[in-house]
């Protein structure tokens, strides 16, 4: 594929795209500007790299337009973008497709109790239950286990050794990869008087709206009455738990290990950093960002907030915080200072009398 035609590529999705350089040079592979050769095309979002534009041998580098660069070399070309972070990306799509799908049909190994369409995918050792509705091209790969009643919408992609418990509705075009289990029972106990627990019954469902994508090994469980919901274009991160009952609104991005307790509400277009942890029964607004390892025990409502720590705080907040928290030595040694001193004078107070 010629620069030429990248630039005419992207030109589809991107206003503003220039090719500074030779746009007849041919393009077979992507590739780390680091270590990028002939033939390969890179990218430049963060200036950070900026020192490996110079000495690259990539044939062609997207470039954010609000980085500095000097000419191309003669065998060179550079394709400048407002963003070109999610350019390459869709470089990366074309010029390299994934290739783990598989053929049409169903394994003879599978067991299928529902009606499933000719366009899908049914893998080795497949399990679908009683009165599911499979959408078309749908792909369900080794070991995957879909319960009774479930909805699987259109062109859905589920890896491996994943489990939808009864009743789960999934939208179209969610991928869902290894080793994640939707639907399992809330972590929902009655304390008793002689300190045992009863169960509670979680007689609820999981609702996924369309376009998720949900990371290995996360976990969303059923509600204990209606619904846990992930609405559309929700990205959740591996080893995620989503508890009973939650909700997380539209394109919010959940990364790794990060937990949310029984009836929270997140909103939309939320960003959630690793490992942060939310007590149940609180609200998150909208365009919210919840930094690294916070423990959320609040609410927030104010839209485009930045919390982080624990308990988690407003950014400024958290920053004081932090700085009084630095400064808690000194003042520990002043303390013992000022009370030696204090302690002096009363002993000398005590033999003048």
């Amino acid at each position: 594929m010629r620069v030429a035609e990248i630039k005419s590529y992207l030109a589809q999705f991107f206003t503003s795209v220039e090719v500074i350089g030779n746009a007849d040079l041919e393009i077979h592979r992507v590739a780390k500007i680091e270590h990028a050769s002939a033939g390969e095309i890179a990218f430049i979002a963060n200036p950070k790299y900026e020192k490996y534009l110079s000495d690259t041998n990539a044939s062609a580098v997207i470039i954010s337009n609000k980085i500095a660069y000097n000419p191309p070399k003669e065998n060179q070309s550079f394709i400048v973008m407002d963003d070109a972070y999610t350019g390459f990306v869709f470089v990366l799509e074309k010029l390299m497709p994934k290739s783990d799908g598989l053929e049409v049909g169903t394994h003879p190994t599978a067991v299928v109790q529902s009606q499933v369409p000719e366009s899908a995918s049914i893998g080795a050792n497949v399990f679908i239950g009683k009165n599911c509705n499979i959408g078309e091209r749908v792909q369900l790969h080794a070991n995957v286990v879909i319960m009774d009643n479930c909805t699987i919408g259109d062109d859905c992609l589920i890896y491996p050794n994943t489990t939808i418990y009864n009743g789960t509705k999934i939208g179209r075009r969610v991928i869902i990869h290894s080793g994640s289990v939707i639907g399992a029972d809330g972590f929902g106990f009655a304390p008793q008087k002689d300190g045992s627990y009863k169960k509670i019954p979680q007689i609820g469902i999981v609702v996924i709206e369309d376009d998720v994508e949900i990371g290995a090994n996360t976990c969303i469980d059923r509600a204990t009455l209606g619904e846990t919901r992930i609405e559309r274009g929700v990205k959740l991160d591996n080893l995620v738990q989503i508890a009973h009952n939650v909700v997380v609104g539209k394109h919010t991005v959940i990364a790794a290990q990060a937990g949310v307790s029984g009836s929270t509400k997140i909103g939309a277009n939320c960003m959630i950093a690793g490992q942060a942890g939310f007590v149940g029964h609180i609200e998150i607004g909208n365009k919210i960002t919840i930094g690294a390892q916070a423990g959320v025990t609040k609410s927030f409502l104010k839209e485009g907030e930045f919390v982080r720590g624990t308990p988690a705080r407003p950014l400024r907040e958290q920053l004081r915080q932090e700085a009084y928290q630095a400064k808690l030595k000194d003042l520990f040694e002043q303390v013992k200072q000022l009370e030696k001193a204090l302690n002096d004078l009363k002993r000398g107070s005590e033999t003048t009398l």
